[in-house]
């Protein structure tokens, strides 16, 4: 199996593409440490591992909170004794809205999940990875790296472009340590991500509305499912993907070249 004996963290796991990538790490021998906001939800995951063979372990921690992610980390590790894949997933849509209507708070809110919340989430697991060496994928978007066409996202966009960066940065700092820094950007998915969504006076925009139309070219615009992104993550975390680092991976059957 491809991940035998590895242990893998994976925020954001209690549903989606976090819970679809469980599933297949498990599948290929991985013991899956599920960190989520809901401890109900990471340990709905956890129970379909373990019916379906596999192991896993659900804390729950808000991934924007540092006192949290560090202890969330080391009670990983006590269990398991190593951490050597990491997938840092959690994420928000935040507030869609006209950027003058947008307020500090909830800029703020959108910011801090999504790119403090992967900052931290890499923060903590560096110590442990560096132990052996291990594999980092960080959920991105097509919105913010190659379409801008979500007007009033403007937060969730930032926080998505940074992302990216953030993981260029690392990879680079990492590499002696034998840690590989990857990014998916994913687009045209079927996920429980727009449940946290707050869209507000779009209308307001004067954008064509023609223009703002979802396409994915691929499928006939049928949207692709958290699986499909699974795989991809499990490339990335695999050996398969030895010699990648420092790269983002744009998968939305592409939607995002419309």
């Amino acid at each position: 199996m491809k991940l035998a004996e590895k242990v893998a963290v994976i925020t954001g796991g209690g549903s989606g593409i976090g819970r679809a990538a469980a599933i297949l790490m498990a599948k290929e021998g991985a013991k899956v440490a599920i960190i989520d906001l809901s401890l109900e939800t990471a340990q709905e995951t956890v129970r379909k591992l373990i019916n379906e063979g596999g192991s896993g372990l659900a804390i729950a921690a808000d991934v924007g909170h540092s006192e949290q992610m560090q202890q969330a980390f080391q009670t990983i590790f006590d269990e398991y004794q190593r951490i050597d894949i990491v997938f840092a997933n959690a994420g928000i849509n935040g507030i869609w809205s006209p950027v003058e209507e947008i307020r500090l708070d909830e800029w703020e809110r959108t910011i801090n999940t999504n790119l403090t919340g992967t900052f931290l989430t890499v923060k903590y697991a560096v110590p442990y990875l560096k132990k052996q060496g291990g594999s980092i994928v960080i959920t991105s978007s097509i919105n913010g790296t190659r379409s801008f066409k979500k007007v009033g996202a403007t937060a969730y966009a930032c926080s998505k472009a940074a992302q990216v960066a953030l993981a260029k940065m690392l990879a680079l700092e990492l590499s002696p340590s034998h840690i590989r820094v990857n990014v998916i950007c994913p687009g045209g998915v079927l996920t429980a991500i727009n449940e946290s969504t707050v869209k507000r006076h779009l209308d307001r925009i004067p954008v064509d509305r023609d223009c703002l139309q979802d396409m994915i070219p691929l499928t006939d615009n049928t949207a692709g499912s958290s699986l499909d992104i699974a795989k991809l993550v499990l490339f990335l975390v695999s050996d398969t993907s030895s010699f990648i680092t420092g790269t983002e991976v744009w998968i939305d059957g592409g939607g995002s070249l419309v």
